[in-house]
């Protein structure tokens, strides 16, 4: 018996699906965060145990299983390499979230994906292939995200408190929330991406007139991105991740949104079963 897992898994969880040959879903589950580059022991952690919660409720065993996990660092030879490695499925495939999130979103069909959640990554697909760009990871790229949201707040805040920006109430909220200057940068020194993306909410559902600045630089980059990306086109762009919808509102004054076709475990399911005609 041959039977299909997809997975994908971010800075803030990891999501399974098991289906037969028909798209039938059998089993599902979860699990933490699943970064191979930042944290591959923790990633493989969350990733064996949503695995193994979706093989529970299936009646599976790893050997029944094709799987293709889309993971936030796959698309690095090295940590995806060692990540398919220490899984115990009959075949196997690792690549970038982005890639099982496109797939999903856009099924075979033209278009620009982004997927705004802990960490950012934009697509786009034309004549059947996908390419990826963005990402990076927190420190290096991951514009727009929820974790250099999350950043830039703290940032601001801080040049604020030394006047070399206009203060607010929220960011004086800020300073006072973390103890000043002193308790944002020891936040900073020990946190986690998924800790500074925590922050995002207070700006994204804030009237303060600086909470609307650092959105709108944020928006400003992704719409420049997508405006390269189109190459003089007028592809159809999907939003996904935590802060899709925030972002899908903002970019429907400049460019044609449409809805997501299915979810990165559905896109990852997808191309475990074109894996599987291959058996």
């Amino acid at each position: 018996m041959v039977l299909y897992l997809g997975l994908d898994g971010g800075g803030t969880g990891c999501r399974a699906a098991i289906a037969d040959e028909s798209g039938h879903i059998l089993g599902r589950g979860q699990g933490g965060p699943a970064n191979i580059n930042s944290d591959p022991q923790g990633a493989t952690v969350s990733i064996l145990a949503a695995a193994t919660a979706a093989m529970v409720q299936a009646g599976a065993r790893p050997t029944d299983l094709v799987a293709v996990l889309g993971l936030a660092g796959g698309g690095l030879a090295a940590p995806a390499a060692a990540m398919q490695h220490r899984l115990p499925f009959a075949r196997s495939l690792v690549v970038n979230d982005a890639v099982t999130a496109a797939r999903g979103a856009l099924g075979r069909d033209d278009g620009i994906l982004i997927a705004m959640g802990t960490g950012s990554v934009l697509a786009v697909q034309r004549n059947g292939k996908l390419r990826q760009y963005g990402g990076r990871g927190f420190l290096m790229g991951d514009e727009g995200s929820g974790a250099v949201l999350g950043r830039t707040l703290l940032s601001l805040a801080m040049r604020a408190g030394d006047g070399f920006a206009p203060d607010s109430p929220l960011l004086a909220q800020i300073r006072d929330d973390f103890g000043g200057h002193d308790g944002i940068i020891a936040f900073g020194n020990t946190a986690a991406p998924a800790e500074f993306a925590a922050l995002a909410p207070r700006i994204v559902s804030s009237d303060d007139p600086q909470a609307h600045r650092i959105m709108a630089d944020a928006v400003a980059q992704i719409s420049d991105a997508i405006g390269v990306l189109q190459a003089g086109q007028s592809l159809p762009v999907v939003c996904l991740g935590g802060l899709g919808d925030v972002y899908a509102a903002h970019l429907a004054r400049d460019w044609r949104i449409e809805p997501a076709k299915g979810s990165a475990v559905d896109g990852a399911l997808a191309m475990a079963r074109d894996m599987g005609a291959d058996i």
